[in-house]
């Protein structure tokens, strides 16, 4: 019976090892489904849509081949149309058959050569989400979401590609093969087990039968062994016949079940059963809910740090060549006129340096407006992770037309003492607060003034009530240094043939206003405190005797005086209309614009 069993074990070994095997051999599908897409007359820009993408499920892989300099950008479909808005394109998409089909798109306005393509370089747009650029070929792993498409181009002036593949990943996890082998491989196992035990349980039931030796003659002597040599004798022998066939039946056993264990530990994770790999992990509920109809963000989280580090490697190197052009690529309004003036000081005075005023390497907090137009604003903190006493940066961004990069309006260290309101999350993003708005204890266009008010006009300026602590303090620091400036004059006896006038005010750039969760706004605004230096007697002549102004007047002296301006941008925390609270000041930054000798 055992036998029999044996016999049953090596036929299911034999089943279920082949199955699984064949699992993973023969009755294993292809590993992806592949779509080719062609363009016949190829244009510099090529528009895959989101569809096409999207036609089968699983991970997008996009394979682009050309000979030369080859671009992929993804980004929301909206945009990349806007970008494209000026200039003839191939667009991709499905038919309703599910096959992908190419159109010519011309130019909803014309470009501005005149030409059918803008000859424009995708290369370093921050409209993109992300981009991938390579030479001859290039392989993009994508998810892609509904809203989202793909643009493939070189240089915006040489035709695009043409020789581009799109492959999803098939699921060929075959999570019973590794079970069977294994199962297999035990009924092997015991089928071996059972086969040694028959053969060991017939050999004993098989045992000598010998008829016992007849009656001797008396007269023949019989010589007996002795019966140590004769049990010696029987051992020996019994011991050569049951150790033999054993080793044999081993020898056969053991590497059949090596190479069963080996065929089920060379199996890959795929192709065992995976408790639990679908099951929803919890995630904690948003404490933000989007609001109806809410647009999404001009830039999302990863976007808008690959844009920060963008600025401040530009800056870094626009400061470290005094390059105003450079620079003008990232900075825009007060910023940017502060920039040049310093890079002009620091080509004219050799002493003069200190590290200027650059974003941080960490975007700590990202408050992206929530807009489908342009301009477009984006507000971000960044600090310095290695060094904690480093003071954060503060800046707000500007991009004015889909085929400009954002810019810098104004950039400033943050208070130690100043805590940023709660503001939305980046994935959600916040709206703009127009200048007008009534909803805020002041409106932004106002803003500004108020502040130099409060500045020039003390505790008898009507907003003096209106701002907190840290402005009241920053403000004090105004006009003490103003007082310093005319007890110098006067230290120096120029009391009475000098005098000196200060004036603040609101500059011409417009405030940049991004909504808080608490229906207030973050508000970035400038100003410009302007002191004039006249002589009060028609003989006397004022001396300028500060490095800056000597080297920007070229003079060392005025006959009618001269006037010095300092740009100071701000950073206020606006409280909604009703609200207790106090306009808060989160930072600053104070730069000289200009010194004019007055004729």
């Amino acid at each position: 019976m055992r036998f029999v069993w044996a016999v049953v074990a090596f036929v299911l070994a034999t089943v279920l090892i082949g199955a699984g095997i064949a699992q993973r051999t023969i009755f294993m599908g292809p590993t992806e489904q592949r779509m080719e897409l062609t363009v016949d007359q190829p244009t510099p820009y090529v528009l895959v849509d989101a569809d096409v993408l999207r036609a089968h499920t699983g991970l997008q892989t996009l394979l682009v081949r050309g000979k030369g300099d080859v671009f992929v950008a993804y980004a929301r479909t909206d945009d990349m149309k806007s970008w494209l808005s000026d200039t003839a394109y191939d667009h991709v998409s499905l038919t309703k058959s599910g096959k992908p089909k190419t159109a010519r798109v011309k130019a909803e306005q014309p470009p501005a050569d005149g030409g059918e393509t803008s000859g424009r370089s995708p290369v370093g747009s921050d409209l993109w989400l992300d981009s991938f650029a390579d030479k001859d070929s290039l392989v993009a792993n994508l998810q892609l979401t509904k809203g989202n498409s793909v643009l493939i181009a070189r240089d915006g002036v040489k035709p695009a590609p043409t020789d581009i593949l799109v492959s999803w990943a098939l699921d060929t996890r075959t999570p019973w093969a590794g079970p069977l082998m294994a199962a297999g491989g035990l009924l092997l196992a015991v089928g071996i087990v059972l086969y040694i035990l028959g053969i060991r349980h017939q050999r004993r039931g098989r045992g000598p039968r010998r008829k016992g030796p007849g009656p001797l003659p008396e007269t023949q002597p019989i010589t007996m062994p002795e019966r140590a040599e004769i049990e010696l004798q029987g051992d020996a022998g019994t011991t050569q016949r049951t150790m033999t066939p054993l080793r044999r039946r081993l020898a056969i056993a053991l590497p059949a079940l090596a190479l069963t264990g080996l065929l089920a530990t060379g199996c890959t994770a795929d192709s065992w059963p995976q408790f639990g790999g679908d099951a929803p992990s919890p995630t904690p509920s948003p404490s933000v809910v989007a609001p109806e109809n809410q647009k999404q963000p001009v830039v999302t989280d990863k976007q808008g740090q690959r844009i920060v580090a963008d600025v401040a490697s530009t800056l870094t190197k626009a400061d470290t060549d005094l390059d105003g052009k450079l620079a003008e690529t990232r900075l825009i309004g007060a910023a940017l006129d502060a920039r040049r003036l310093e890079y002009q000081l620091r080509g004219k005075i050799e002493a003069r340096e200190g590290a200027l005023v650059t974003p941080l390497g960490k975007v700590k907090i990202l408050l992206p407006e929530a807009t489908e137009g342009w301009p477009r604003t984006v507000l971000a903190l960044t600090v310095d992770e290695k060094n904690a006493k480093k003071p954060p940066v503060l800046l707000t961004m500007v991009q004015s037309d889909p085929w400009a990069n954002y810019r810098v309006t104004s950039m400033a260290d943050m208070l130690a003492k100043s805590t940023f309101p709660n503001v939305a999350p980046a994935w959600l993003g916040t709206t703009r607060v127009p200048a007008e708005s009534a909803f805020l204890s002041l409106p932004p266009s106002e803003l500004a003034g108020a502040f130099s008010d409060f500045v020039d006009a003390d505790d008898k300026s009507q907003y003096a009530g209106d701002f907190d602590e840290a402005s009241k303090e920053f403000a004090k620091s105004i006009r003490d240094s103003r007082a310093a400036l005319v007890k110098k004059a006067a230290d120096a006896g120029a009391g009475k043939t000098s005098k000196a006038a200060f004036k603040m005010a609101a500059s011409d750039d417009e405030p940049l206003s991004l909504a808080t969760l608490d229906s207030g706004a973050v508000v970035s605004v400038s100003v410009t405190d302007t002191q004039t230096i006249t002589p009060t007697n028609p003989d006397a002549v004022i001396k300028i005797t500060d490095e800056p102004s000597k080297a920007l007047t070229g003079v060392s002296e005025a006959a009618k005086g001269y006037t010095t301006t300092y740009g100071i941008q701000l950073f206020f925390a606006v409280p909604a209309q009703g609200s207790n609270e106090q306009i808060r000041l989160l930072a600053y930054k104070q730069d000289l614009l200009s010194v004019q000798v007055i004729k």
